[in-house]
């Protein structure tokens, strides 16, 4: 059997693989904007030299980011309704794409002391790429069956993580050059966010130019209107209770993400201003990061089908409790670079099994719509654990070792949500509601 028949055997009907490597490409186009916009370049030159350094930076950084994420809070259940009501996800994730890259360009106008510059262009284009994950996303339970989401997921976010690579390899190699040539951060930051938005450009296009718009327009729904979208999202809120396990696990993926989007939103500056790693040792850092994420992303899938979808995600709860203790306790380089490597392993398969499971939780007729709620929970954890990060360091006089213990208490809370998750019955509940519908 070649690789393309096995391939074949874990998708739907008439899914052919290269649609789903074309929605793999869309993780890997957008893993260069987290990779180095929010987690090892932009937020480190933020606080450093757009802030100056000042006791409240980081605390800026944090803020400027809840308010994308607060924007994705509001519209996101709404843009997921209006997608499955006009089956127009491919529209809706061109017109973020455009978004996130125009805001990414806008970046590099940010020099020391353009903090105005930097907090708008920062909003802009986190709040189209948040909007665009949720899209992605939305697209995942279309293409696999169900008993293989776990896998198919995995291998867009180790995807993703090569996009990531790819992105953070091109601009540590800038830097590399830029420094050599005696140039500060002001000069070639900017330049790495050109990179940035033009790799984005580039890796995202076989999305849109190969993968399939499946969703037809809903007939009763075909005119929805956005107060009309907001009407529907107001009745799967409470109508939620009729998916218990699903709501539950939102929960979990709030607590448990807060810790996850607090260590990608202020690695490099933890690693800079509590560890004293230099910008090209922090870029090495973020650049094997992301190869153990990969590796995580990808072997994981097939844990996850094999075992379960909510025992996989409580062992990376308990990897993601051990990371913090780890990088808590570490005041020596080697010991840090055990904690951030075991950070990558964690991030890459609590985030695909994540994910995956939402799918599998989810009603088919409103998965765009549920992976909007998903991408609520994943937005509100945004907020909430970057801000209490933030607030922490500056309230601790910028004790950034006290706020990273603290964050473990995200990953012990998740855990302790988890328990409450059935998975058998939250799947019936959902195959019950499609039965509904038909």
């Amino acid at each position: 059997m070649s690789t393309t028949e096995r391939d074949s055997l874990h998708l739907k009907p008439g899914v052919r693989p290269r649609e789903v490597w074309a929605w793999a490409s869309y993780d890997f186009a957008n893993s260069g904007y987290t990779t180095v916009v929010i987690t090892a370049l932009f937020n480190a030159y933020f606080v450093g030299v757009v802030a100056g350094r000042a006791p409240w930076a980081t605390f800026a950084w944090t803020a400027a980011l809840s308010v994308s994420y607060a924007l994705i809070v509001l519209t996101a259940p709404v843009v997921g309704a209006w997608a499955d009501a006009h089956g127009a996800k491919k529209r809706v994730l061109l017109f973020s794409t455009i978004g996130c890259v125009a805001g990414t360009a806008a970046l590099g106008l940010a020099g020391p002391g353009d903090l105005a510059i930097a907090v708008i262009a920062l909003v802009v284009s986190n709040f189209f790429f948040g909007t665009g994950e949720n899209i992605i996303a939305a697209f995942l339970p279309e293409l696999g069956k169900s008993e293989s989401l776990g896998k198919i997921s995995g291998w867009g976010w180790a995807f993703g993580y090569l996009g990531g690579l790819v992105a953070l390899g091109a601009c540590l190699g800038y830097v590399t050059w830029a420094q050599g040539q005696g140039h500060e951060a002001a000069q070639f930051v900017p330049v790495t966010m050109l990179i940035t938005a033009a790799l984005f450009v580039v890796a995202s296009l076989p999305t849109f130019l190969v993968l399939n718009e499946r969703a037809q327009p809903q007939a009763a729904r075909g005119t929805v209107r956005f107060d009309s979208a907001f009407a529907r999202v107001a009745t799967t809120l409470r109508h939620v209770a009729g998916f218990r396990d699903l709501a539950w696990f939102l929960a979990c993926i709030l607590c448990y993400q807060a810790g996850v989007q607090t260590v990608i939103s202020i690695a490099a500056i933890y690693a800079q201003e509590a560890m004293g790693f230099g910008t090209s040792e922090t870029l090495m850092m973020v650049l094997a990061v992301n190869v153990t994420a990969s590796i995580g992303a990808f072997g994981f899938g097939y844990v996850q089908d094999r075992v379960g979808h909510a025992r996989s995600v409580a062992i990376t709860l308990v990897g993601w409790c051990v990371t913090t203790l780890v990088a808590w306790q570490a005041t020596e380089a080697p010991m840090f670079w055990v904690a951030a490597n075991l950070a990558g392993l964690c991030m890459g398969a609590s985030q695909s099994a994540g994910r995956a499971l939402v799918g599998y939780l989810s009603p088919e007729a409103r998965r765009a719509e549920f992976f909007g709620l998903w991408g609520l929970a994943v937005k509100l954890s945004s907020i909430l654990g970057p801000m209490t990060y933030g607030a922490i360091s500056w309230i601790s006089g910028g004790n950034h070792r006290q706020a990273m213990l603290f964050t473990g208490v995200f990953f012990v809370a998740g855990l302790l949500l988890l328990t409450a998750v059935n998975v058998r019955r939250g799947r019936a509940a959902a195959l019950a509601a499609d039965g509904a519908d038909a």
